[in-house]
Formats: structure tokens, C-alpha cells, sequence
């Protein structure tokens, strides 16, 4: 799985200075950053051995296909790295009248059942994230038809702070086949019709919407939600 790391203040200086150039001399780059040339030569080598930034001819340097990538997330105003909303899939996994649920047993959430879920990861289809969370989560295989987009907010509920921004990608998951999995690291797998979980005094109410468009009544639901310090 590929990360990108956090770059100092003086980089995100350095990339932003690129991002509206061609490529730019030595003098050029390190006007904006207000550095020494000792501090300069430092962050413009680490910018170079991360595969950000490349020398070429005259003493000159541009951003490669892969700092363009990254510096095309910075908010210019700013001169930050952009926060994106986190892209995951949620898995509705049908079995005759019963779905399949799980308890949340980490943080946040402690407690709360609701429909499994996973992060996309860098290179994947929706599709390829959706066989890959239900074999590791559960054990199961399954046939899988993608079906809309559920994006949710998050708010504490004491402070109005916002905490989370979630963009779920609905996947159905029918004939599921195989053992299941009725525990994993960080929570646990169980059969449930709607009234068991309704009943449950801990469960995302969000899994409501996620089912309308598993069923196929909406293809997108936006929505904003508040979760008390202890619920979180």
C-alpha cells in the first residue's frame, strides 16, 4: 500500500513555486522560502530523492509526473496540502431476509453495528476493494454489483467541529459463499434481519440510506450527522 508522506512547509514552498512554471532556477525557489542556502540545498534534496522535483539542464528544476500529482493538491491560498474526504466501500451483503452486520470493537464507534466497510486502496477498482474487504472482514465471497454513492459528514454534536468526511461507494453483495468469519481484529460478523439491528441500542443509523440505494430506491444520499463525544 503506498503512503505519501508529509513534506515540510518549506517543500510545499518550493512545489507550489513549480506548480505555475515550466521549470525554475535555483534563485527562483528559494526566494519564496526565505531560507538559508545550507536549509535550501536540504529540502530541494529531499524533494528530489522523494521523486517530487528533478534537476535539468542550466541549473534548473521542474516537477516530475509524480510531484505534479502531489502539488496539484495544494490549496494555493493557503499553501497547504488539501484534507480529502476518505473513499471506502459499504458492503451489503444479502442473504435471503437476513443481512450481514458487524459490531464495531475499535475506536471510533466502539459498540455500533452497521454494514462492513473498507478503504479504497491506491489502484484499486470499487469492485476489487469490495471482494478484497468481504474475504478478509468475513471469510465470504460473493457476487457484487455496484449500486450509487452514500457521502457522509460528521459532526461532534457538542462543538459543531467537523471530524470526519466520507464518501461510500454502495456495493450489493449477493449468493455470498464460503465460512463465515464471526470474528475479526476489531470487531464481529452476524445474520440479522432489520428488526434485530433496529433493536440494537448502538448502530449507525446511516445504514438505513445505505440499503435504500443497495435496493436500488436511490443511486446518491448526502447527509450531514452529529455524534456526541461519548458516541464517537
Amino acid at each position: 500500500m503506498a503512503y505519501e508522506a508529509k513534506i515540510h512547509e518549506a517543500q510545499i514552498s518550493i512545489l507550489r513555486e513549480l506548480l505555475f512554471q515550466p521549470e525554475a532556477g535555483y534563485g527562483q525557489l528559494q526566494k519564496p522560502t526565505s531560507l538559508t542556502s545550507d536549509h535550501f540545498n536540504f529540502h530541494i534534496k529531499q524533494l528530489v530523492e522523494t521523486g517530487y522535483v528533478e534537476k535539468v539542464s542550466r541549473g534548473k528544476y521542474r516537477l516530475t509526473p509524480r510531484g505534479k500529482e502531489y502539488a496539484n493538491k495544494l490549496d494555493t491560498d493557503a499553501n497547504v496540502i488539501e484534507r480529502q474526504p476518505k473513499a471506502a466501500v459499504i458492503l451489503a451483503i444479502q442473504n435471503g431476509d437476513k443481512w450481514l452486520f458487524q459490531q464495531r470493537l475499535k475506536h471510533p464507534y466502539f459498540g455500533f453495528y452497521g454494514f462492513p466497510s473498507g478503504k479504497i486502496r491506491w489502484g484499486e477498482t470499487i469492485i476489487e476493494t469490495a471482494a478484497r474487504e468481504l474475504k478478509e472482514e468475513t471469510g465470504l465471497a460473493a457476487d457484487y454489483e455496484y449500486k450509487g454513492v452514500y457521502h457522509e459528514q460528521v459532526l461532534q454534536a457538542e462543538t459543531g467541529e467537523q471530524l470526519e468526511d466520507k464518501i461510500f461507494h454502495v456495493v450489493l453483495c449477493t449468493k455470498p459463499r464460503g465460512e463465515l468469519k464471526a470474528e475479526f481484529e476489531g470487531g464481529s460478523n452476524g445474520w440479522m434481519n432489520l428488526a434485530e439491528v433496529d433493536a440494537k441500542p448502538k448502530k449507525f443509523e446511516s445504514y438505513k440510506h445505505e440499503l435504500d440505494i443497495a435496493l436500488g430506491n436511490l443511486n446518491f444520499i448526502e447527509r450531514t450527522v452529529k455524534y456526541s463525544k461519548d458516541q464517537f
